[in-house]
């Protein structure tokens, strides 16, 4: 039994064949199947991100029936990525546990597109506020988030965000070592931010030689500059970091930027690379300008300091020492060890 093969393309343009029957079969039909092909991985990646979050509410479920064993419930951003806050609700009103709830961003404030509004609504931000009513004490990482959570709670605390400074970033940047290198570290969602200082940058690498470094999730491929990039590894992180000699770290003044809680400058400043940022959210407590850093607002003040810091490898190695130091001193984690831990002691 002979199948019916469907006819190629080329076979369909025959000697008599319209203008209008070619045009549909060598621009319409290729366009209308490449369109078909991108609907279903569209409808691939959204399928399988919606499966993600049923499961991970599923196993958030299972969860709920281990919390009778616990006094405290610490809890970081929320319990689950969309929805109200059903699951905190169970845990304090119905289990009566205490919640410690933490977060170290302005995650009150949608990050949704205004041509995307159901994805604000999802993702229910306002659910911020009765999770601090909810809560026993709020821990956050600088002032501004414990203005917005003082409204909603008597016992907020402020304890900075740490890193690891004996075990993990334990390691001191050679100021001697070459190529010169400038550097970020983030993720896609900021590439904004570093968006900003490009031009300066450009201008600097007119009259100086340097490298410009960027290790993120993703390459962000910015124009108007030449950088390498290096796909962010937790294995390969310090190796990573430590090649950078002057971490910047630009930031938008908005509400978003005013929540970040400088966790790319206490990297840098914990390996010794003086730091560069924009006086922006708990950058402006962490850095003392001139003497651990720069604070920089504007683009002439973004060329001058990193000139100073290109021009001068004495001054990086000062500067990255009292960095240093500031980190040991009161963005360790053993700095704050007490401090997290009376979060948990019996009232």
């Amino acid at each position: 039994m002979n199948k019916k093969k469907r006819p190629l393309l080329q076979n369909l343009l025959q000697e008599g064949t319209s203008e209008i029957e070619s045009f549909q079969n060598t621009t319409i039909r290729p366009i209308v199947k490449m369109q078909h092909q991108l609907l279903l991985i569209s409808f691939k990646n959204y399928l399988q991100k919606s499966i993600g979050i049923v499961i991970g509410l599923f196993k958030r479920f299972l969860l709920l029936f281990t919390v009778f064993k616990y006094d405290f419930i610490f809890i970081h951003r929320e319990v689950a990525p969309v929805g109200p806050p059903v699951f905190e609700w169970v845990i304090a009103k119905v289990f009566r546990k205490k919640i410690i709830y933490d977060f170290d961003d302005a995650i009150w404030i949608s990050t949704a597109s205004e041509a995307n509004p159901t994805a604000a609504k999802i993702k229910s931000t306002w659910k911020v506020k009765k999770i601090c009513s909810y809560s026993k004490i709020i821990s956050v990482g600088n002032e501004f988030l414990a203005d917005y959570a003082k409204q909603f709670n008597t016992d907020v605390r402020i304890i900075p965000t740490v890193v690891d400074t004996n075990l993990v970033h334990n390691r001191i940047k050679n100021h001697q070592d070459q190529p010169l290198t400038i550097g970020w570290t983030g993720t896609f969602t900021n590439f904004y931010n570093l968006e900003m200082v490009i031009p300066v940058l450009d201008k600097l690498k007119k009259k100086h030689n340097f490298r410009f470094l960027i290790i993120a999730d993703k390459d962000p491929k910015l124009e108007g500059i030449e950088y390498d990039f290096k796909k962010w590894n937790i294995q390969t992180e310090i190796d990573d970091l430590i090649q950078i000699h002057i971490g910047i770290m630009p930031l938008k003044n908005t509400e978003i930027e005013q929540g970040k809680c400088a966790f790319k400058a206490i990297q840098y400043m914990s390996l010794g690379i003086p730091p560069v940022v924009s006086p922006v959210g708990a950058n402006k407590k962490l850095v003392t300008d001139c003497a651990n850093g720069f604070l920089v607002d504007s683009d002439e003040d973004w060329y001058n300091k990193l000139e100073v810091l290109i021009s001068n490898a004495d001054t990086r190695v000062q500067i990255g020492n009292n960095a240093r130091n500031r980190i040991v001193s009161n963005y360790s984690v053993q700095a704050v060890e007490k401090s997290f831990f009376n979060l948990f002691e019996q009232q």
